[in-house]
């Protein structure tokens, strides 16, 4: 007798192919999942968010206004935080590991990361783009001198550049390859971790069946990346469409999918910087044991 699939609503992060190639695949029906994208809160977090303040964002929405049980992603500061301020829990049992950098038009005279002194980089509010800047940044210059700009999703913020309303823009996959193919140019380049985020009452055989589609598709791409490159096209903002013809075979894997648990050390020295970089007032739990969620 055939088992039935258990029905979970998805916003992928989009940094990365994991989300499509587990679809294209079956990969997540054969873990005994029928996934459905919400491309609405997706492509809420590509748009601007230049009006609204944390808890408005479009990735918030789930938690705040329609009360729909959604998986997400996001950096590992962002999801520990949302976790924090009242809305779901973050997966401990994976992390990914994600490109940045800061880009600005090829005439700009900012040349090294120095030159970003007091000039506001564009971000999406208390999200990757946003927490990497300060995390990045000091090492080359004081925090004081350290400014941004909410400008909100990556499609926002790319245009935001090409349209010479900011001077440097944060960027993640798969915007960094576009800003490239489009002639812009990276100041500083990096990694950092990424974070899934879950309502607190997920089902445990959800997330791990969720985990482990991810971690397939993983595999799936060490075997043949260029297989799933086209996959990209998902990740365009249709806004984009028309830029340019772009070359997928250019746009690398993105983030990588890691099945091991985020160290205890790191959502540590999480909660020691967000508290330093004075972004920590919404956060109304600390505790690694209450905010994790752990489904093995």
């Amino acid at each position: 007798m055939a088992t039935s699939l258990k029905h979970v609503k998805i916003a992928p992060k989009g940094m990365g192919l994991n989300d499509f190639v587990a679809q294209q695949e079956g990969f997540f029906a054969a873990e005994g999942l029928d996934v459905e994208f919400d491309w609405k809160t997706f492509r809420g977090t590509q748009s601007s968010w230049k009006t609204f303040d944390y808890f408005q964002r479009p990735q918030d929405k789930p938690y705040t206004e329609s009360k729909e049980d959604v998986i997400q992603g996001a950096c590992v500061w962002g999801s520990i935080c949302n976790a924090g301020a009242g809305m779901g829990r973050f997966v401990s049992e994976a992390y990914g590991v994600s490109p940045w950098a800061i880009f600005v038009r090829p005439d700009s005279k900012i040349r090294k990361p120095e030159d970003l002194k007091d000039v506001p980089v564009s971000v999406g509010l208390r999200a990757g783009s946003h927490f990497n800047v300060p995390y990045r940044l000091e090492k080359y210059l004081p925090l004081e001198h350290i400014k941004i700009v909410n400008t909100g999703g990556f499609g926002a913020r790319l245009k935001a550049l090409l349209d010479g309303e900011v001077e440097a823009a944060s960027l993640l996959p798969p915007q960094i390859a576009m800003a490239e193919q489009l002639g812009l140019r990276a100041i500083i380049r990096d990694t950092f971790k990424t974070l899934w985020w879950v309502p607190d009452n997920s089902d445990p055989a959800v997330v791990t069946g969720y985990l482990r589609a991810l971690d397939r598709a993983e595999k799936a791409m060490d075997s043949d990346l260029n297989k799933y490159l086209p996959l990209w096209k998902l990740a365009v903002p249709p806004d984009f469409e028309t830029y340019a013809p772009w070359d997928f075979s250019k746009f690398g894997r993105g983030e990588r999918f890691v099945y091991q648990a985020l160290p205890r050390s790191e959502f540590d020295e999480t909660m020691d910087q967000v508290k330093r970089w004075g972004l920590d007032q919404y956060l109304k739990e600390r505790s690694f044991d209450v905010l994790s969620y752990a489904p093995r």
